[in-house]
C-alpha cells in the first residue's frame, strides 16, 4: 500500500512533508518547523508528528539534532523509494495499553500459581539480563505473551502476539527503540513485579490498572526519549541580539 493511500495519521503527515522536501519547499540543510507548529498545521497530536518524523528519518530524508531541531538531509529516500511502513510506534503502544490491560484483567480471574511462578522467573531473567538489552526485551516479550496466554482466550492471545510482531517488524519502532536505549530506557523490573502482585490478588480491576500504568509509563518514557527540545524562543532572542549588535557596529 502506498503511503498516500494509508489512513494512518502519521503517514499522511510524513507523505506530505516528504513531498515538500522533494519539491524543494524545504531545502537540504533547512530546519523543519518546530513540532508544536507542525502539530497545529496538520491538526494532529505531537506524538503523531513524532511518528511522522521517525518515518522520515528511516527514509533518510531528515536528521534529528537533539537540542536543535529536525533538518532536511536528502530529497530522495534511501533506495529511491520510501521504506515500507507498519503501525506507528506510539499508536502501537496505545493499542497495547488498551488490549493488554483487558488481557491482564481477564488473566487475573483464572491465573494459576504455576503461571505466576513462570512470570516471576521471567522477571528474574529480565533482572539478570539488565546489561543485555536484547535478552532483557526478549524476556519482556515472553512475560506479556504469558499473561495473554493465561487468559485462556486464543483470540486475545493472537491479538497481543500480533501487536508484538508488528513492533518487531516496524522500522520506525526499531529506530525509536535505538533512541530509547541511548536514553537509558529499559524494562522496569519493579513495574513487572507489581503486575504479578496484582495478578496474584485475583482482582481484575487491580490487574488492569497495573498493566495500564506500566504501558503508560513506557509510552511516556519513549516520548521523552524522542523529545527534540527545540529552544525556539531562545533562538529568536539570540537572533535579535545579534542583529542589534551588528547594526550598532
Amino acid at each position: 500500500m502506498a503511503r498516500g493511500d494509508s489512513n494512518r495519521l502519521y503517514e499522511r503527515v510524513s507523505t506530505d512533508l516528504a513531498a515538500r522536501i522533494t519539491d524543494g519547499s524545504y531545502e537540504i540543510g533547512q530546519r523543519l518547523p518546530p513540532e508544536r507548529l507542525l502539530a497545529q498545521t496538520y491538526s494532529v497530536s505531537r506524538p503523531t508528528i513524532r511518528e511522522a518524523i521517525i518515518a522520515l528519518e528511516v527514509d533518510g530524508l531528515v536528521e534529528v539534532r537533539m537540542g536543535s531541531g529536525v533538518y532536511v538531509t536528502a530529497r530522495v529516500p534511501r533506495g529511491g523509494a520510501p521504506v515500507e511502513t507498519d503501525m506507528g510506534p506510539f499508536e502501537l503502544l496505545e493499542a497495547r495499553r488498551a488490549i493488554e490491560g483487558e488481557a491482564c484483567a481477564l488473566a487475573a480471574a483464572q491465573i494459576s500459581d504455576e503461571l505466576l511462578a513462570g512470570l516471576e522467573a521471567l522477571v528474574d531473567e529480565m533482572s539478570r539480563s539488565a546489561g543485555d538489552i536484547m535478552a532483557s526485551e526478549d524476556a519482556d516479550r515472553r512475560f506479556h505473551l504469558a499473561i495473554a496466554q493465561a487468559t485462556g482466550n486464543s483470540a486475545m492471545y493472537m491479538a497481543v502476539e500480533m501487536l508484538w510482531d508488528a513492533r518487531a517488524r516496524s522500522p520506525q519502532y526499531r529506530l525509536l527503540s535505538d533512541k530509547a536505549h541511548l536514553a537509558g530506557v529499559t524494562p522496569v523490573i519493579e513495574e513487572h513485579r507489581r503486575i504479578i502482585e496484582a495478578l496474584r490478588s485475583r482482582d481484575p480491576g487491580r490487574a488492569r490498572k497495573a498493566m495500564i500504568s506500566h504501558l503508560s509509563r513506557v509510552l511516556e518514557s519513549l516520548l521523552q526519549a524522542t523529545e527534540v527540545h527545540e529552544l525556539e524562543q531562545a533562538k529568536v532572542r539570540l537572533d535579535a541580539q545579534r542583529q542589534r549588535y551588528m547594526t550598532a557596529g
